[in-house]
C-alpha cells in the first residue's frame, strides 16, 4: 500500500484513507504519495469509459479499497449526476486545440468531478466537520457532494463580494441540514488563512473532541482525495484523442489550466508523473498574476501587491496553497527547504526557490497572464466565429494559449460552465444568450429559496465562536 509524506517534514506517514479525513497535516503541510506508481498505456482501462479510468487509477494508488469497490463507487460518481456519457466532454477550436469540458456535473464546475468521488471514499467511524473555503464553485460542489451524509457536517467559507450571484445562489440555496454557509468579510486568501488557522489549532481541536465528539476534515484541493480523482480527466482526455486520431501514440501535448489554488494544474503535473506525454503545462492567471511572476523570476511575492476582484473569481487568489506540493516534488522532496519557504510566505510575505528548482519550473511550465478586457474579447470572439460559448476563466485560459502560440497539440482546461458567470458573459457578448443554453442544473436557480444569510468577520476567534455555534445547533 502507498503511504502518504507531509511535505513539512512531519515524522508519521498515513494510509490513503488517512490522508483524506486529516486533509491537512498538524505542521500545515500538505499529504503526498511516497511513491508514484507508473500506468501501463497498453492496458484496457485507459480506453474504457470514464468510471472505468478512475477505477484503475485508484487502483494503481494502492488506496486499500478492493477492486469492486472502487469500481461501484466511481460508477455511483460518474453515472446520473453528469449530462454527458462519461463525465467530461472534449470540443475542438481548432486543428491543433480542444477544450476540456469540466462543467458537465450537478454544479456546473469542474470541483465536481473531484467531490462527487471524494465524499464516496470517506470513510469514517467518528462525527466530521468539514471546513471549506471557496472562491466559489467549491463550496457549492462540496455542499452537494456532502450534502445530508451520515456523520459529516459541512461548513463553507466565501469571501464577502467575492463571488458571482450565480456562484452565490448555488451555495446559499442547497439544501441539507448537515449543511452551513457564511460570508466572510474579506477575500479568498483570507477564508483560506482562517481555514488553515483553524486546522493547526490544536487546542481547539480537541475541544470540539471532548465537547461535540466531531474531528475535523477538508474538501479543499489541500486534500489529496480532491485531488487524485483530478488527475482522471487529463488521461481520459488524451486516451480520446488517440482513439479519434487528434493526437499520435506517445505524442506530447501542452495542458493549459486557468489557475488559482494550483490543484487542477497540479493534478495534471501528476498525470505526467505517471506517463501522460507532457509538453508545457501552461499556468494562465488573471491581473491577480503572482503565479506568472514567479514563473518568470523563482520569487513569490505578495507583499505590495494589489488584490483584483474579477470576471474570473475562482483566480482570485494570491496564495496558491497546491504549489507547496510541486515545490517539495520539484526540490528534491526537501521538507526541511520547503518549511522554509512556507515559513518565509507566512512571515515575510514572499519566498525565494534555489536555482536548481527554479530551472525545474521553467522547463516544465509556461505562464501568461490576461486582464478581464481580453478575457471579454475571447469570448465574444469565440461566440462571434464559432457560436461557442465559455466561461471567463475559460476564457483566460485561451487568451493565454493564443499569446504563447506552443507548439505541438494543447488541451485547455474548461472549468466552468458560461451559465455560473451570466452576467460578465451577455457584457462580453453585448447580449444574453438564451435560456435554451443554461445547463439544466442551473435553471431553476432563480426559483430557490435562500437559506443562508450570515457573514462574519474572518479572524480566528470569530470563526471558532461560529464553529461552536453551529455544533450546539447540530449536535
Amino acid at each position: 500500500m502507498i503511504s502518504y509524506l507531509d511535505t513539512r517534514g512531519g515524522g508519521k506517514t498515513l494510509s490513503f484513507s488517512e490522508a483524506v479525513l486529516q486533509g491537512l497535516a498538524p505542521n500545515g503541510g500538505l499529504y503526498v504519495p511516497e511513491r508514484l506508481p507508473k500506468l501501463d498505456w497498453a492496458a484496457r482501462p485507459w480506453a474504457g469509459t470514464y468510471a472505468e479510468m478512475a477505477t484503475a487509477l485508484y487502483d494503481a494508488f494502492e488506496t486499500g479499497f478492493d477492486h469492486e469497490q472502487i469500481a461501484e463507487r466511481m460508477e455511483s460518481a460518474y453515472g446520473r449526476a453528469f449530462d454527458v456519457p462519461d463525465a467530461v466532454a472534449l470540443h475542438p477550436i481548432s486543428q491543433h486545440t480542444d477544450v476540456l469540458e469540466l462543467w458537465h456535473g450537478p454544479t456546473a464546475a469542474f470541483k465536481d468531478m473531484a467531490l462527487q468521488c471524494l465524499p464516496r471514499f470517506f470513510v469514517h467511524s467518528d462525527q466530521r466537520l468539514i471546513l471549506v473555503a471557496t472562491s466559489g464553485d467549491t463550496g457549492s460542489a462540496a455542499l452537494a457532494g456532502f450534502a445530508d451524509q451520515p456523520g459529516v457536517k459541512v461548513i463553507v467559507l466565501y469571501p464577502d463580494g467575492g463571488v458571482s450571484p450565480t456562484q452565490l445562489a448555488q451555495m446559499t440555496s442547497m439544501p441539507g441540514a448537515n449543511l452551513y454557509v457564511c460570508a466572510v468579510r474579506g477575500n479568498f486568501d483570507d477564508c483560506q488563512h482562517a481555514v488553515k488557522q483553524v486546522f493547526s489549532d490544536s487546542v481547539f481541536a480537541q475541544e470540539l473532541k471532548d465537547d461535540f465528539q466531531v474531528s475535523f476534515s477538508s474538501a479543499n484541493s489541500i486534500n489529496w482525495g480532491r485531488l487524485l480523482p483530478q488527475v482522471v480527466y487529463y488521461l481520459f482526455a488524451y486516451a480520446r484523442l488517440l482513439g479519434a486520431g487528434r493526437v499520435e501514440s506517445g505524442e506530447p501535448v501542452n495542458i493549459c489550466v486557468p489557475t488559482g489554488n494550483f490543484g487542477n494544474i497540479l493534478a495534471a503535473w501528476y498525470a505526467g508523473q505517471l506517463g501522460l506525454p507532457l509538453k508545457r503545462l501552461i499556468c494562465a492567471s488573471n491581473s491577480n498574476n503572482v503565479l506568472y511572476d514567479f514563473f518568470h523570476t523563482g520569487s513569490y511575492d505578495i507583499t505590495q501587491r494589489t488584490f483584483h476582484l474579477t470576471a474570473s473569481p475562482a483566480m482570485d487568489i494570491l496564495v496558491s496553497s497546491n504549489l507547496e506540493r510541486l515545490l517539495f516534488e520539484l526540490n528534491g522532496r526537501d521538507s526541511g527547504l520547503l518549511a522554509s519557504w512556507m515559513s518565509d510566505l507566512d512571515g515575510q510575505g514572499c519566498f525565494n526557490v534555489d536555482s536548481a528548482t527554479f530551472a525545474k519550473l521553467q522547463a516544465q511550465f509556461a505562464s501568461g497572464w490576461v486582464d478581464d478586457q481580453a478575457c471579454f474579447a475571447t469570448m465574444a470572439k469565440l461566440y462571434r466565429e464559432q457560436d461557442y460559448l465559455v466561461d471567463p476563466h475559460t476564457a483566460v485560459a485561451l487568451n493565454v494559449m493564443e499569446q504563447l502560440h506552443p507548439d505541438g497539440h494543447s488541451i485547455v482546461a474548461s472549468t466552468a460552465s458560461w451559465a455560473k458567470f451570466p452576467e460578465d458573459v451577455g457584457r462580453a457578448l453585448g447580449e444574453r444568450p438564451g435560456a435554451g443554453r443554461v445547463p439544466a442544473s442551473l435553471a431553476d436557480l432563480a426559483e430557490r429559496p435562500r437559506c443562508f444569510r450570515d457573514t462574519i468577520d474572518g479572524d480566528l476567534e470569530t470563526i471558532k465562536q461560529m464553529i461552536r455555534g453551529r455544533l450546539k445547533q447540530w449536535i
